[in-house]
């Protein structure tokens, strides 16, 4: 990216790269500002395909699917790569056509992605299945080398979870409950909710603390007790106030007594105030209209 900005006046290189850091920083924070910046910074270098690919991905974390869409394309123009073919396709399926998707992962740029790049595009194909309500080939379409290693890479916690989160939309909620568990192993940054899924199918609800709005009822006994407190208190308490009412009987009789005192002498009173790796990795690419046997194990 310095390089590409380097083609530009110093000023004018350096306001980009303010507003492509501010993009960078604010993605996953707040997403409606960083798109904010990115359109600054598009606006001041359209050219640079560093800012098209930035103002595609802010574009893209705010759901504004066809004008990421086409940064995407206008950063792929521009540099001839094909790194960013993935979430092209996940536009496509943010628009509503996930055939479409389907038709990009079975293309001849699937081959030229690296490991990280076919995960992400198995990904994709997966969610494309399940918009068209192919649960079952979903399912099949996430069986890989990549899903039966032991390694741990970036993409596996969440390759692990969208099988799980597959599983359990086809009825298959024990194996679920297992590669939830395997994504949450696997999940070092908490870039997944497999624990709290997990929870969800041990039956495990959890409770906020601070919440003062939770009624929690007392037990038999716990009730009993502070019954029995509340009457000792009421009793104490009377007991104590004994004196003190008699005190004010006398008191309001001097009162009495001081009032019409002071009614004679015409005197007035202020009132008090009261949060297998061998296997050809893209060999479920090659044909991504095909339906898989229903029965394929993971």
């Amino acid at each position: 990216m310095r390089q590409e900005l380097m083609s530009l006046p110093k000023t004018l290189a350096d306001d980009v790269a303010r507003n492509l850091v501010m993009v960078a920083r604010l993605l996953d924070e707040d997403p409606d500002l960083a798109y904010g910046y990115s359109r600054v910074a598009l606006r001041l270098a359209s050219r640079v395909a560093a800012v098209r690919e930035a103002a595609g991905f802010a574009s893209y974390a705010t759901e504004r699917y066809a004008e990421a869409l086409a940064e995407f394309r206008a950063c792929r123009r521009m540099t001839g790569t094909v790194d960013l073919w993935p979430v092209m396709a996940d536009c496509e399926r943010g628009l509503g056509r996930p055939e479409r998707a389907l038709e990009m992962a079975g293309a001849p740029e699937v081959h030229k992605l690296d490991r990280a790049g076919q995960v992400e595009m198995r990904l994709v194909a997966a969610g494309a299945r399940r918009d068209m309500g192919q649960i079952d080939a979903a399912v099949v379409t996430l069986q890989s080398p990549e899903l039966a290693s032991n390694a741990v890479h970036p993409w596996t916690a969440r390759l692990r979870y969208a099988y799980a989160d597959a599983l359990l939309a086809a009825g298959r909620d024990d194996e679920a409950r297992e590669w939830f568990a395997k994504s949450l192993e696997a999940d070092q940054s908490g870039s997944t909710d497999a624990s709290d899924r997990l929870a969800q199918l041990d039956g495990v609800a959890f409770v906020d603390a601070l919440d003062e709005s939770a009624d929690v009822e007392p037990t038999a006994d716990e009730a009993g007790v502070a019954d029995a407190e509340d009457t000792d208190t009421d009793t104490d308490t009377a007991d104590a106030d004994a004196p003190h009412a008699e005190a004010s009987d006398a008191a309001g009789k001097d009162g009495a007594s001081s009032g019409r005192q002071d009614r004679e002498v015409g005197v007035t009173g202020e009132p008090d105030v009261d949060l297998t790796d061998e296997a050809d990795p893209t060999a479920f690419l090659d044909d991504p209209f095909k339906e898989p046997s229903k029965h394929t194990e993971g």
